[in-house]
C-alpha cells in the first residue's frame, strides 16, 4: 500500500500551507463537476479499448476520491482510511456467499442477496418508496433507466415490446402535435416523454441508454471529422450543399464500416483475433 499512502500524503501536502493555491481553494461543491468529468473520461477510455489511457483515467478518478476524503479529514469528519475501511466492511457484509455461509449458484441471484443485505443494514425497514436511492445527480438517461428498473421490480412495466414500440409512436405523434400548436412547454414535455419511452425500449433489450448514446456520439464525431477532412476543412464542408454533404457522410460511413470489419469489430472471435 506504499503507493496509495504516498498518494494520500501528496494530497495533504497540496492542501497544506505551502501547497497549491488552487487545491487549497477547492471544496466538495467546487469539485463536483470534475468528479463527473473524470468518471466519463474513464468510460471513454474503456470504450477505446482500455490500455494506458484507462490506467491514466482511473488515476484521475482516484484523485477526486482522495481529494474529497482529504477535505473531510480537514473538517474532522472522516479520512481516507475510514473510506477504505467502510468499503471493505460493506463488501464483506454484502457478499455472504463469498465471505459467509450463504450459497449462490448464478450471477442473477446476486442482486437479491445484495438487496437483502441492504435491508438488513437499515434494520429490516423497507424504504419509503420503490424509487428510493436512485441518485438525482445521475445523467438523465441513466437515471431514467434506473427509475424504470425499480418500477419494473413490482410489475409496473410493459408486458411486451410491441406495447413499448406502440407507445413510442404515440409519444412521437404527441410531440408533433405540440410542435404544430407552437407550445414550447408542451414541446419540451412531450420530447422528454419520447426520450423516456425510448430508454424503456432499450432497457427491455438489455441495452444501457447512456452507453448507447455515448457510443453514437463518438461515431457521429468520427464520421463528421472524416467529412471535414474529405472536403478539405470545416469551411469547405460548410460551403457544400446538403446533397454533397450527404454524399461525404455516406462515404465516411462506408469507410468506417470497412475499418471496423478489417479490425474484427463485431465478430464473435474479435477478442482473440
Amino acid at each position: 500500500m506504499d503507493s496509495f499512502d504516498r498518494l494520500v500524503s501528496l494530497m495533504a501536502q497540496l492542501r497544506g500551507p505551502e501547497g497549491c493555491p488552487w487545491d487549497r481553494e477547492q471544496s466538495h461543491e467546487s469539485l463536483r463537476r470534475y468528479l463527473l468529468e473524470e468518471a466519463h473520461e474513464v468510460l471513454e477510455a474503456i470504450d477505446a479499448g482500455g490500455g494506458d489511457a484507462l490506467c491514466d483515467e482511473l488515476g484521475d478518478l482516484l484523485l477526486q476520491i482522495v481529494f474529497h476524503a482529504q477535505l473531510a479529514a480537514e473538517a474532522g469528519r472522516f479520512d481516507m482510511a475510514d473510506v477504505c475501511d467502510a468499503l471493505a466492511a460493506k463488501l464483506v457484509r454484502r457478499h455472504p456467499h463469498v465471505f459467509g455461509d450463504e450459497r449462490v449458484a448464478l450471477a442473477s441471484e446476486v442482486p437479491g442477496v445484495w438487496e437483502a443485505r441492504k435491508r438488513a443494514e437499515r434494520g429490516g425497514a423497507e424504504p419509503a418508496s420503490t424509487l428510493h436511492g436512485v441518485p438525482r445527480g445521475l445523467p438523465a438517461l441513466a437515471r431514467a433507466m434506473q427509475l424504470q428498473r425499480r418500477a419494473a421490480r413490482i410489475g409496473f412495466d410493459w408486458p411486451d415490446q410491441a406495447g413499448r414500440l406502440a407507445k413510442v409512436g404515440e409519444e412521437l405523434a404527441e410531440l408533433d402535435e405540440a410542435r404544430r400548436r407552437g407550445d414550447p412547454r408542451a414541446l419540451e414535455d412531450e420530447f422528454g416523454d419520447l426520450l423516456f419511452m425510448v430508454v424503456n425500449v432499450g432497457r427491455a433489450l438489455g441495452l444501457e441508454a447512456e452507453d448507447a448514446l455515448r457510443r453514437t456520439n463518438a461515431k457521429f464525431e468520427r464520421r463528421f471529422r472524416a467529412m471535414e477532412a474529405a472536403a478539405g476543412g470545416p469551411d469547405e464542408l460548410a460551403a457544400l450543399d446538403l446533397a454533397a454533404q450527404d454524399a461525404l457522410w455516406d462515404r465516411a460511413k462506408a469507410a468506417q464500416r470497412a475499418d471496423e470489419s478489417d479490425a474484427g469489430v463485431g465478430r464473435p472471435d474479435a477478442v482473440c483475433a
